[in-house]
């Protein structure tokens, strides 16, 4: 295989995780938009999205569309209650507070996880076979073209949705001044509601598409999140297109790194951008800076 094969190859590979971590970012960037905090239970959102889906499909023996939607209906709620139990009774509104109150639910929903589901990997199998298609000589498999569909399917529906929408303008104009949205009669709290059951549902869906490839269990949600925040970070934290374009990039250079450098450095990878990011740019590819007055 020539170099510049590989490379191909390597970019294909990098684009299939990169969605998923495109994903996970807008996930963060939902949350964020709506209250200002870092949701750090998103990566366990991305865990459930996999057990859940492998109890429903795999162990239940459903078919593996009414386990998608189940699925997607289950880790939805679980954002939905996390906002309206915890975040919305918490008598102290600080973000720092909130913030840890979303670490102490990354860690509940890990434990529980661990009792439920044990501490064995997990896999599902691919939503369509897995014979390799060959294209300019890189292999690419089925799972990975799903990958590429849904994550795109679902950019374009959430993009039509917060722009064509009452309830979707309504949730950028929360995100843009929470109280000018409260003085104009737009109900903050269910929009804030709304952003934690979104961002649940798109944590479900990540780890559901991603599963086939690298399996699952009980502690890959801390990983999968710090990789999802630092796209969003690499994109502009809170800017939609940032994350998609951070998410891409991110497993792009780390398949990039895996294959020309060494696989054991993949995840490292992730967390020197992330550095590299802040030092250099802060507000990220899409973010805009701010000026503060001093």
């Amino acid at each position: 295989m020539t170099f510049g094969l590989q490379l191909f190859q390597f970019i294909l590979s990098g684009l299939t995780t990169g969605s998923t971590y495109a994903l996970i970012a807008i996930g963060f960037s939902l949350i964020h938009n709506a209250t200002g905090i870092v949701n750090f239970a998103q990566g366990e959102f991305v865990m459930l999205g996999g057990m859940f889906m492998i109890t429903f499909h795999s162990l239940l023996k459903l078919p593996m569309l009414p386990s998608f939607f189940l699925t997607v209906l289950s880790v939805a709620a679980i954002g939905l209650l996390l906002e309206f139990g915890p975040i919305r009774r918490a008598k102290s509104k600080e973000i720092l507070i909130l913030v840890m109150i979303t670490v102490g639910a990354s860690i509940s929903i890990k434990g529980l996880s661990m009792i439920l589901f044990g501490k064995n990997p997990m896999t599902l199998p691919p939503f369509s076979g897995e014979t390799p298609l060959i294209l300019f000589g890189a292999a690419i498999m089925p799972q990975s073209i799903w990958i590429f569909g849904i994550t795109v399917s679902i950019v374009l529906a959430l993009n039509y949705f917060l722009k064509k929408t009452t309830t979707g303008k309504a949730m950028r104009a929360v995100a843009a001044s929470r109280r000018s949205a409260m003085l104009t009669g737009i109900p903050v709290d269910r929009m804030i509601l709304l952003s934690f059951t979104f961002s649940g549902a798109l944590g479900a869906v990540a780890g559901m598409i991603i599963t086939p490839i690298t399996t699952t269990s009980y502690d890959v949600g801390v990983i999968l999140g710090l990789k999802g925040f630092s796209a969003a970070i690499l994109g502009g934290y809170g800017s939609m297109p940032g994350a998609v374009i951070g998410g891409l990039l991110l497993g792009v250079f780390e398949s990039l790194g895996a294959g020309l450098i060494s696989s054991e450095y993949k995840d490292a990878v992730a967390f020197l951008i992330l550095l590299t990011i802040l030092f250099l740019k802060p507000s990220g590819i899409m973010g805009k800076g701010r000026l503060r007055r001093v």
